[in-house]
């Protein structure tokens, strides 16, 4: 096979919290008065949390915030996340996620998890999935969001492969050129295969069942 092991993005490909995050944000953007849409939510995919803030501080006009208050923030809006996360369980994963993963497994290919979110492991804890993959790289191993590659790089790293026998698995644009950057080849889903961004783009995550055949 040309692929060693799969490295694979948690929101959006995996699971989707999606809504969450954007309730979040909204929450914490409504407390400064700051105008938050689902378009500007668009944007955070694949971000860090304080890079996420600067973004929906983009239309903040009050007095200055100083680096302790804007933690505060990130902080606020994180709290309200989890507290949604916390009504996530094994439900939420897809009969297709599911089934895929396992194909994968079968097969003999390494899976791991390449993440920007340090939510990552509750996550995969509420899905059932804690001890499933070889590798967990996120954002609490990591200096760097995507588009850098650190965190796929890391995953690779854990795994003991190269990223030549690897493939990156992305829902957002930016994670692909992340892949890409680390020179991962990608499989895309969502807004990244619509925007053509992959090696392969995909309509669902089973085709990496015909991806990796052979």
């Amino acid at each position: 096979m040309k692929y060693q092991a799969i490295i694979f993005d948690l929101d959006g490909v995996i699971c989707f919290t999606d809504e969450y995050h954007y309730l979040a944000w909204k929450q914490m953007a409504d407390s400064l008065g700051v105008y938050f849409d689902r378009q500007i939510n668009n944007r955070l995919r694949g971000v860090s949390r304080m890079a996420s803030l600067e973004i929906v501080l983009e239309r903040y006009s009050g007095p200055a915030l100083s680096d302790e208050r804007k933690v505060e923030l990130a902080t606020m809006k994180n709290d309200i996340y989890r507290e949604s996360l916390a009504q996530m369980s094994p439900a939420d994963l897809s009969d297709e996620v599911r089934d895929t993963l396992n194909g994968l497994r079968e097969r003999g290919l390494k899976l791991a998890i390449g993440s920007s979110s340090k939510n990552t492991p509750f996550i995969l804890g509420q899905l059932g999935l804690g001890s499933f993959f070889d590798a967990v790289s996120d954002g609490n191993n990591i200096t760097r969001s995507k588009p850098d590659p650190e965190v796929f790089l890391k995953a690779a790293e854990m795994l003991g492969l190269e990223p030549s026998v690897c493939l990156v698995v992305e829902d957002a644009v930016s994670g692909a050129e992340a892949g890409h950057a680390g020179g991962f080849d990608v499989a895309c889903v969502g807004d990244a295969a619509r925007a053509g961004s992959g090696d392969y783009n995909m309509q669902s995550v089973a085709e990496l069942l015909d991806i990796t055949a052979g």
